[in-house]
């Protein structure tokens, strides 16, 4: 008679595997108690499985989830107070915001009570659905990037609040699920990024519940698959969830997002294929603008996508009058020549306007807008200004009928578009693009903006603006670097090619 620790545990878990889950079956329509009826112990379980009979403790329940719900609003109300004040501020965010996170909670909710088989460990895992990704991804395309992250752990405590049973790994599952598609949707550079983020959330949950299920140690092989297949398909749901409403909420809500902005920098756009054909040397312009202002977008904070479509459109005014604007110009016929300064400035000046009206007349979102409106800011005419005071005998010449109507840049995105499209035009007029020349040419129109006091009213800082110069000056240089020329026996090499074998297409000569 001497006790066997190891025998008896060994025992007591033989004896308790040997006992098989009670289940019962409870059709549509069949009655569970009569009414005067004794109830049994079993029937009580069965409406409590039901939820039609509540636990005593169930008021207490109640009230501790709304205080935690409470709780979590608070908190996610006071980030937006301390570190989103313009989101705080607009009540059409906030609504937004709101409806994003409704919309995830009650599809966690449904997909939480959907019973899909006969053994609860399996309906359990219903809970890995939550499509708390899409959420996320919502957030980083229309709102931010960083708020998404705490959003995204909103998220998870909410699916941890409506799951049952290991509630702490569907809240994990959720929470890496929901970061993953935070970093995917992040950089987006085409649609078919987004596609592409679904593939990348739903690998994050499969390492995830496989790590989870290995950190439990006493998970089935068969649920330990189904979790995979369910976190699969989460990613997958979260993908198409997200796409499927994203131009329903940018629409509703007027907020432009990456993927809008992807959209308006097809070359195939209404506005930029008019400004090809009626004005192609503004085209090209805007091409280059879009090139230097982009080339240092990220290195100050800004977002180079918003500064690319926005260099764009910023001259689309020119399409009303482009013969009038030098860079559309062909040969030596100069239309200002034969009116007065004070007349040309007026039309100079007027493609602001004129591009406000036509961007409007397209549906242009209001942010492309503000490169349109500001991207001169109330900058001053100096060629024509400079002519009228030659002309001038009675001193009646006014430098404000000389300039722009502004307003100046309100952020670094159109500040950036004001200095490329100022220096790319500067240097295009060098008569000598030496390196030299091109980085003094940088220096003064810089220093002329900012003495103009043109920077005032967006946060560029002293340091973006030496860090924009030195972007400015590589790109420039790289495109006006000096060309190597042949040798004369090489150009005569290349001429008797040229006429040995035809073209460069290798087409015989005829």
């Amino acid at each position: 008679m001497i006790y066997n620790r190891a025998a008896t545990d060994n025992a007591i878990t033989e004896a308790v595997e040997s006992v098989k889950p009670v289940q019962k079956t409870v059709k549509t329509g069949e009655i569970i108690v009569r009414e005067g009826d004794r109830v049994t112990d079993e029937q009580i379980s069965v409406l409590e499985q039901l939820g039609i009979q509540r636990s005593k403790s169930y008021p207490l329940t109640l009230l501790g989830t709304l205080l935690l719900v409470l709780i979590l609003f608070w908190l996610l109300l006071e980030f937006f107070k301390r570190y989103y004040a313009d989101i705080y501020e607009n009540d059409r965010l906030i609504m937004l915001s709101g409806i994003i996170i409704v919309i995830i909670i009650l599809i966690t909710k449904f997909v939480t009570v959907i019973k899909i088989s006969d053994q609860p460990e399996i309906n359990s895992l219903m809970g890995y659905l939550a499509p708390v990704a899409a959420g996320s991804m919502l957030f980083s395309i229309l709102l931010d990037n960083r708020l998404a992250y705490f959003i995204t752990m909103i998220l998870a405590l909410f699916v941890g609040l409506l799951t049952n049973g290991n509630q702490l790994l569907y809240a994990i599952t959720a929470f890496v699920g929901g970061t993953v598609g935070v970093y995917q949707v992040s950089k987006v550079n085409q649609t078919s990024d987004l596609a592409k983020s679904g593939l990348n959330v739903a690998l994050a949950n499969i390492v995830t519940i496989v790590t989870l299920a290995f950190l439990a140690g006493n998970i089935s092989l068969n649920t330990i698959l189904f979790g995979i297949s369910m976190g699969a398909i989460n990613g997958i749901l979260s993908a198409v969830l997200m796409i499927g409403v994203l131009p329903y909420l940018e629409s509703a809500f007027s907020v432009t997002s990456m993927i809008k902005l992807l959209e308006l920098s097809n070359p195939n756009h209404e506005l930029l294929r008019r400004l090809l054909l009626e004005a192609p040397g503004t085209y090209h312009h805007s091409l280059m603008v879009g090139n230097l202002a982009e080339a240092s977008a990220e290195a100050v904070g800004a977002n180079p996508l918003l500064v690319r479509v926005g260099a764009y459109y910023h001259d689309i005014g020119k399409i009303k009058r482009p013969e009038y604007f030098v860079e559309n110009q062909r040969g030596f016929d100069n239309p200002h020549e034969k009116i007065a300064p004070a007349l040309s400035t007026l039309i100079i000046t007027s493609h602001v306007k004129e591009g406000l009206e036509m961007g409007r007349e397209a549906r242009l979102p209001e942010v492309i807008l503000d490169f349109i409106g500001q991207h001169h800011g109330t900058s001053l005419a100096k060629y024509f200004y400079s002519r009228a005071l030659e002309e001038d005998r009675e001193g009646k010449i006014s430098e404000e009928s000389f300039r722009y109507e502004g307003p100046k840049p309100q952020t670094k995105e159109v500040a950036l578009v004001m200095l490329a499209d100022s220096v790319e035009a500067a240097v295009r007029s060098l008569p000598e693009p030496t390196p030299e020349n091109i980085r003094e040419m940088v220096r003064v129109i810089i220093n002329d903006k900012l003495d103009d006091g043109q920077l005032e009213e967006c946060d560029l800082t002293f340091k973006d603006l030496d860090i924009i110069s030195g972007s400015f000056c590589k790109l420039l240089e790289g495109v006006y670097h000096k060309r190597i020329e042949y040798p004369e026996v090489i150009a005569r090499e290349l001429e008797k090619r040229r006429e040995s074998y035809g073209d460069h297409d290798n087409k015989p000569a005829e």
